[in-house]
């Protein structure tokens, strides 16, 4: 199972023990591939608004 940096560490884990150069790189990795899949789900969020004006009602 992979972890975020947020998430908590496993049972028994050191937490003080830096991380090793290839840790870094796959947290790094992970990283930017979750940001992805981020931004691709909320693209259209990022589009802006169009305004909708209603037509008036026939009288």
């Amino acid at each position: 199972m992979n972890r975020d940096r947020k998430d908590p560490p496993p049972p028994g884990h050191d937490r003080d023990k830096p991380e090793s150069p290839e840790e870094r790189r796959e947290r790094k990795e992970r990283e930017d591939e979750n940001q992805d899949e981020s931004l691709e789900e909320t693209f259209p969020a990022s589009d802006p608004v169009s305004p909708f004006i209603p037509a008036r009602k026939p009288e």
